[in-house]
């Protein structure tokens, strides 16, 4: 009997008194101690299909007008939620995607583990807090007493996903559901979340339910996958055959979907738009009664950078390396010491009003969209915000043909200007980002992780945009990620950093292929690994 057997499922939303189909019968199996993975782009409905297994939709709202959920046997669809708690936690439990927003940020880490221990198991607090030392242990992590009482703002992604996993597995679960478990997290990270994941199943015993839309972690963890989009499965098979011989178009061109190309040839006489020399940006760690400062942590340290015209310049490396602090001191957003130039011009010591005239030429792009877009105002609002502070109020037929051409410019109807965020998917709202920027007509932007929460198709049109943009209007980019196939097909020189500094940096074709320190090659290794797992 299977651990776990989904026939015909079907799952309904209602919508303003209508039920709107967004799974439509679906049926998968998973076996004790295997892995399946749900493979699809978002919205396909792989999460909301995890999550009826536990039966964690917004019931009334959410329905299943037709199949059936089987746990060892055990009918959970219409289950009540009393009835079941004793299959979440204990048989079934799961890790979210972002291990930040699933943390309580008021409670400690071995607060946060111990209250799963004391509901589920019913352990003394002596014995609980045993165990979440064990747990840590288990995954890595060690079970020190500053650990213990850390936050969650205070661990790193990866210490913060450990810890999630910690608390997935306090129970010793019969099923893993893993929700997206390293789109948020630096390659190398990925790789030691991966290895974990596949220690604990054996160890354990443990079977996992896998949900990404990332190929190559699917093809080094999964038994079985099931690929899905638009609610349903239309390929289900063993791993080797899914990806050495698709059958449906859709799987296709998943497989194929990935950011391809190189930067190509750049004029080397180009003049130079951007320059930082020797910048630092130091925090002060105050300490003590009086809170007086005993050290720094050294975000940026004695880094310099120059981006010329038309030109993409690659900032790489882990969470916390600085890549995200060296923007913005060269935006001029935080205090920072060195030489900043703009177009061989000194900004560095200028004031904000001195400063107001150039932030249309200098724009930045930021990792999410749905969060720097504000959901109160309409796409049109959202982009004519640079205009009316820049140009003032003007004509408004004319700003609203100017925002028009600018979304038709970047991939959007020109008439979507009056819809808001939430009506778009995560790829739109990125060019609605773009848009942003762009119609300041800038100089230099700043991408930082413009593709990370993007879906590996999204992510291949993005980088496509990306540089039809930048040949269109000669623009010089800086651009951060720690996802270094994105980097790869648009940056001509990259700066890998770690803990602050430069531990390599020159022209791309270098960097990747004749990687010189012991950091960067193990950062191209961790990537050449899951690439090659999707080849």
């Amino acid at each position: 009997m299977a651990l776990v057997s989904v026939t015909n499922l079907g799952i309904s939303f209602k919508v303003k008194g209508k039920d709107i189909p967004a799974v439509k019968g679906i049926s998968f199996e998973i076996n004790k101690g295997e892995t399946l993975a749900l493979v699809g782009e978002s919205g396909s409905g792989k999460s909301i299909s995890a999550l009826s297994i536990l039966q964690l939709l917004p019931y009334p709202l959410a329905s299943h007008p037709t199949g059936s959920i089987l746990v060892e046997g055990e009918e959970v669809v219409g289950k009540a939620q009393k009835d079941m708690q004793g299959i979440r936690g204990n048989k079934i439990s799961m890790v979210f995607q972002e291990p930040m927003t699933s943390l309580n940020p008021l409670h400690t880490i071995e607060k946060q583990i111990n209250e799963t221990l004391l509901v589920h198991k019913g352990m003394s607090k002596a014995d609980a807090s045993k165990r979440v030392r064990e747990l840590l242990e288990l995954v890595g992590l060690e079970a020190t007493e500053d650990r213990l009482k850390a936050y969650p703002h205070q661990l790193s992604g990866g210490q913060r996903q450990r810890v999630m996993i910690a608390m997935a597995l306090a129970n010793e679960p019969d099923l893993l559901i893993a929700d997206e478990p390293t789109t948020a997290l630096d390659v190398t990270i990925q790789a030691q979340i991966l290895e974990l994941l596949q220690d604990l199943q054996k160890r354990l015993g443990m079977a996992i339910l896998l949900i990404t839309h990332d190929l190559g972690i699917v093809r080094k963890m999964a038994k079985d996958v099931c690929v899905m989009t638009q609610g349903e499965i239309v390929e289900a098979g063993p791993t080797e055959n899914i990806f050495t011989s698709p059958q449906h178009d859709y799987t296709k061109m998943l497989l194929a979907a990935e950011p391809k190309g190189l930067p190509g040839n750049k004029s080397e006489d180009a003049p130079e738009v951007m320059r930082g020399d020797n910048l630092k940006v130091y925090f002060p760690i105050k300490a003590g009664l009086l809170k007086r400062t005993v050290d720094y942590v050294k975000a940026v340290d004695d880094i310099s950078v120059s981006v010329k015209a038309g030109h993409t310049v690659g900032i790489v490396g882990e969470s916390g390396s600085g890549k995200s602090t060296l923007g913005l001191a060269l935006l001029r957003l935080i205090k920072s010491e060195g030489e900043i130039l703009f177009e061989g011009n000194s900004i560095q010591n200028a004031d904000w009003k001195s400063l107001r005239p150039l932030r249309s030429d200098i724009q930045i792009v930021f990792q999410d969209p749905y969060s720097s877009l504000s959901p109160r105002l309409s796409v049109g609002q959202i982009i004519e915000e640079g205009l009316l502070v820049h140009q003032g109020k003007g004509n408004n037929e004319a700003r609203r043909k100017l925002i028009g051409e600018t979304l038709e410019e970047v991939g959007i109807p020109a008439e979507a200007q009056d819809r808001y965020p939430h009506e778009f998917s995560g790829g739109q709202r990125q060019r609605i980002s773009i848009a942003r920027a762009l119609i300041l007509k800038p100089k230099f932007i700043i991408l930082d992780e413009p593709t990370s929460a993007l879906d590996m198709s999204v992510q291949a049109q993005i980088v496509d945009l990306l540089r039809d943009l930048q040949r269109k209007h000669n623009l010089a980019y800086l651009f951060i990620s720690h996802d270094l196939k994105v980097v790869r097909a648009l940056a001509d020189t990259v700066l890998v950093m770690k803990n602050g500094k430069v531990v390599e940096q020159g022209p791309a074709e270098q960097i990747f292929d004749n990687p010189q320190t012991r950091y960067t090659k193990a950062l191209m290794r961790a990537a050449f690994e899951l690439a090659t797992l999707e080849s």
